[in-house]
């Protein structure tokens, strides 16, 4: 049986996809074609709905590869002495995650990608607002709501905050598996420094380096204003996601298509986040960093700040 020797991990909207697209480049690594299988967050059953009760959280849960057979059939295609790997950022703040993966794969190896919560939350909740979910037109109104979203069953997508809290998820994950098999990177080292960032997971994983390239993103989504068009469209689109909760995947995918293209349409510059919010935001964060900090032994001070780093396309502009 094939499973995986190493898994991306934490957090979604930290540059997971673009890390995977850029380690498939690597003829020394087999990523799974499905991106995010998100396998470890099942026990063997189809997630249950008690976890799907967010807008479009039904539909998404559908893909989820859940069967042992499926999941191991996704590795199945790796050339003889490739490593094995794929992405599934839920894995670190998915506790239950962690212990199905190393009881499953002891010695796995697992990437994990952190980025400043406030701007990674500030990201999520775009990445949403742009696909028509999120219902909340504020950034930090959706923020507030967040406990009670989770109390009510809403999928992890939506715990902004919570998502961000690397530092405990690291310190429960070093408690199943030794240190050295956790290679923790930083976003903002993908897009600054994407060569030598790729060189240095190369040989955590134990490939030749100088081999990885960067792949376009694929996983970059527009600002969209808040407009009554907006607010129609999006309205249509979590009616069609509920209804698309029983149906194939593929279907409402297909189906939302030209929904998703009209939400775009109306895309405007992502608003730089007042420093009021920011601190807001971040105020419960900042212990979890100081625990980051101690885990790692670096200074996480630049999340501190009044000031993010902003998004990938600014950062990417800026570097070229």
């Amino acid at each position: 049986m094939s499973l995986p020797q190493f898994v991306i991990a934490g957090a979604p909207k930290a540059g997971t996809t673009a890390l995977h697209a850029a380690l498939a480049t690597h003829p020394g690594l087999y990523l799974s074609p499905v991106k995010e299988p998100k396998y470890y967050l099942t026990d063997g059953r189809p997630p249950p709905r008690s976890g799907q009760r967010g807008p479009g959280d039904a539909h998404s849960a559908r893909e989820w590869v859940w069967r042992r057979a499926d999941y191991l059939a996704l590795f199945a295609g790796a050339p003889a002495g490739t490593v094995r790997g794929e992405s599934t950022p839920f894995y670190l703040y998915d506790r239950a995650a962690q212990r199905r993966l190393v009881a499953d794969v002891p010695d796995v190896k697992v990437v994990v990608v952190v980025r400043d919560p406030v701007d990674r939350a500030y990201s999520n909740w775009a990445h949403l607002r742009a696909d028509g979910l999120e219902p909340e037109a504020d950034f930090l109104t959706a923020v507030r709501a967040e406990e009670r979203r989770v109390a009510a069953g809403w999928a992890p997508f939506w715990h902004y905050r919570g998502l961000g809290t690397y530092g405990a998820q690291l310190r429960d994950l070093r408690r199943l598996v030794p240190a050295e098999q956790v290679f923790v990177l930083r976003y903002r080292q993908l897009v600054d420094t994407p060569a030598e960032t790729l060189d240095r997971v190369g040989e955590f994983l134990g490939v030749a380096t100088g081999v990885a390239h960067t792949a376009a993103p694929e996983n970059v989504k527009p600002f969209v204003a808040d407009t009554p068009r907006y607010r129609l469209i999006a309205r249509v689109t979590r009616a069609g996601a509920a209804l698309g909760a029983f149906a194939p995947p593929q279907v409402w995918r297909q189906a939302s298509r030209p929904l998703i293209a009209a939400l775009h349409a109306g895309r405007a510059p992502r608003p730089t986040l007042p420093v009021e919010v920011r601190r807001e935001v971040l105020d419960p964060l900042l212990p979890d960093i100081e625990l980051l900090e101690e885990l790692t032994g670096e200074s996480f001070a630049d999340w501190k700040g009044d000031t993010g780093r902003g998004d990938f396309r600014s950062r990417s502009a800026a570097r070229t």
